[in-house]
């Protein structure tokens, strides 16, 4: 079968609102994470996050979504998924084709307007217009219902590895004969839910965090959306290609709920199922978006694998310093951005990072620079274990 390519990109986060935006701020170490400013909360002054700055009537306004009930996390997934579709030259006839698949993920979903979904249920007696927006499937299901699309729509939730799953999956379709075309991607907002869940965790840094230094303190939060479009090689002739996705690989650590084995087993097995399915050798990474939360079990873990998987491991950061932790939408802003790396074969900076971790010595770039690119790894681990690896590759 010939290569998957991707022919289209749309990201929104905390450091832009398109690809170029989030392309620029990684350029120049411009950090999306801040004090929350947008909803109230009692941890607003004491958990920085990755907020994207646009108030969420304003987005809806500006996309013209108008349907009751549409949340926060929809908005975003419309925003990303606009600028994907275009991007790739889909006309509204490619995208209701039953022969294009929407595939996403998110942990949110609509449980961001759990306050409002509270509210109206106590007072309203015809029920509540967030009720049909609460669980995860809703996003996508608004996308399909905005989109008219008649193809196989799928949402996934893995917890943080949600989008890069989805796009797994979305190759898949294409490889197995039942998409031509697959978008896919991940949403998610920030709400009180969340917050106070990680919070509960004892997770959440009172700093900008630091990912894979010896003295970091826990993740920040982060909201954003962003999807590829997926086709196959004999299809896109005369398309812009940004990538080949080359190789994928998913894993269960099966270890803890919300923890990963000390040495790493689940990021090993998907690291190396990745290589196997793209047919490369370890050599052959040039470089990896790690998952890099920079909580204390993740980044000794991720860097243990690593070091496991590669002996020496090819030049690594994690883009989260930037952005906030982005859940379920995680996955797939990493993927653009490593796409991005391939497509001006340039490597990010990581920022914030000061001393290496004491037991593996690992230190991530810290300074933007030009260079020869051919494979990026990306890494996206979950909650429960669930462990994934994409490759990308130049074209």
């Amino acid at each position: 079968m010939s290569r998957i390519l991707v022919t289209g990109l749309g990201v929104i986060s905390a450091i832009g609102n398109n690809a170029q935006e989030n392309r620029k701020a990684l350029v120049e170490k411009k950090c999306g994470i801040s004090t929350l400013s947008l909803f109230n909360t009692r941890y607003s002054g004491l958990r920085p996050c990755g907020e994207i700055k646009t108030e969420t009537g304003k987005l809806l306004s500006t996309l013209q979504a108008k349907e009751k009930g549409t949340t926060r996390s929809s908005a975003l997934a419309l925003h990303a998924f606009h600028e994907a579709v275009q991007d790739a030259g889909l006309t509204a006839k490619d995208i209701a084709s039953s022969r294009t698949a929407l595939v996403g993920g998110s942990t949110v979903g609509g449980m961001c307007l759990t306050d409002e979904l509270y509210h109206d249920a106590n007072k309203s007696e015809n029920g509540s217009a967030y009720l049909s927006s609460y669980d995860c499937a809703s996003v996508n299901l608004y996308l399909q219902k905005r989109y008219q699309m008649s193809g196989t729509i799928n949402t996934i939730n893995t917890a943080c590895s949600s989008s890069a799953n989805a796009i797994m999956y979305g190759a898949r379709l294409i490889k197995n004969g039942f998409a031509k075309r697959v978008i896919a991607g991940g949403a998610d907002s920030l709400a009180k839910f969340t917050i106070n869940g990680f919070n509960a965790l004892h997770i959440l840094s009172p700093e900008n965090c630091t990912p894979f230094d010896k003295d970091r303190k826990g993740l920040n939060l982060g909201e954003a959306a962003a999807f590829v479009v997926l086709e196959r090689e004999e299809d896109v002739k005369g398309k812009k290609c940004y990538a080949a996705l080359s190789g994928y690989g998913n894993s269960n650590d099966a270890f803890h709920a919300s923890s990963l084995s000390e040495e790493g087993d689940g990021p090993f097995l998907c690291m190396q199922t990745a290589l196997q399915v793209a047919g490369l050798d370890t050599a052959a990474i040039s470089f990896i978006n790690a998952h890099g939360t920079a909580t204390e079990n993740n980044d000794l873990a991720e860097s243990r694998a690593m070091l496991r998987l590669f002996g020496t491991p090819p030049p690594f950061v994690s883009t989260k310093a930037f952005t906030g932790h982005t859940l379920g939408a995680a996955g797939a802003v990493e993927a653009v951005f490593s796409i991005l790396n391939l497509n001006y074969q340039e490597i990010y900076p990581g920022i914030h990072f000061t001393h290496p971790i004491p037991e593996t010595g690992l230190i991530p770039e810290t300074h933007y620079r030009k260079t020869s690119l051919q494979h990026v790894m990306s890494n996206s681990f979950g909650f429960g274990g669930n462990c994934t690896s994409l490759i990308f590759s130049k074209v």
